[in-house]
């Protein structure tokens, strides 16, 4: 027969195990820095995926980690939130970002396409003047900035969202699935991407398990990936989906050296 503190101990590990390895590094922010020079002199703070119904990252430690950066652009790149009722904890953390004075801009994902009300999500983004690309672009001096609706749901418009680019200088584009770029037919620089959490669970055939893609599937799912042309970069995000936990992919928000 097991003596009951046998017993306990057993538990004590199993529950330190699992926190150590499936709810730790949803807390342990990584600040990821990638250099890929396009000659415009700016540091581009990219934050993806914030899944605020599930994140573990506070706003205030967001918030301190911007303010650490210190980024000249913050860019967005989808799924905040796929309920209405988590829209004031979206604010919270909108009111963080904006708090910092850095120019901020984002793109919608997929989760954000499932809110009830989507115009209303969008207006939190306004309030804090933090402009929704959606489809559409922006000339800065040093480069041109696309926002591409979310591709999996069917809201992507290549065409539209590079209408008024004229390639006169770098081409950055901001989306949530990185698969559209298998569908870009325009010349662009750089794309940040986001929605794969670099795999969140990081096993064999989690791509299998859960299909996301021809990308995911050629294990194309995180990180930089410089083709002859142009690069794109897929964050594994700050927050999860599905299940509150990661597995061997800790949470992060990514720098951007351009």
């Amino acid at each position: 027969m097991i003596e009951w503190y046998v017993i306990l101990l057993i538990v004590v590990i199993c529950s330190i195990l699992w926190y150590f390895l499936f709810i730790f590094p949803t807390q342990w922010l990584k600040v990821e820095t990638v250099h890929y020079p396009l000659g415009i002199g700016a540091r581009v703070l990219q934050i993806s995926d914030l899944h605020v119904d599930m994140l573990r990252i506070s706003s205030h430690r967001l918030a301190k980690t911007i303010d650490t950066i210190k980024p000249d652009y913050i860019f967005l790149t989808g799924d905040y939130t796929y309920k209405s009722s988590y829209l004031p904890k979206l604010e919270r953390y909108l009111k963080a970002i904006a708090s910092c004075g850095i120019p901020t801009y984002a793109v919608l994902g997929n989760h954000d396409h499932q809110v009830h009300s989507l115009q209303r999500l969008i207006r939190l983004f306004n309030i804090y003047n933090i402009s929704v690309l959606r489809n559409s672009s922006l000339v800065f001096p040093t480069f041109e900035l696309v926002g591409i609706d979310d591709y999996c749901t069917g809201h992507s418009r290549v065409q539209k969202a590079f209408r008024n680019v004229t390639g006169s200088k770098p081409v950055i584009v901001i989306t949530h699935d990185p698969e559209v770029v298998l569908s870009i037919n325009k010349q662009y620089n750089y794309l940040l991407a986001g929605h794969l959490h670099g795999k969140q669970m990081n096993v064999p055939l989690f791509f299998s398990i859960y299909p996301k893609g021809q990308l995911a599937a050629s294990g194309i799912y995180k990180g930089l990936h410089v083709q002859p042309n142009n690069a794109f970069y897929i964050s594994k995000g700050i927050g999860q989906a599905g299940v509150n936990a990661r597995f061997m992919v800790r949470s992060e928000v990514t720098v951007h050296e351009l």
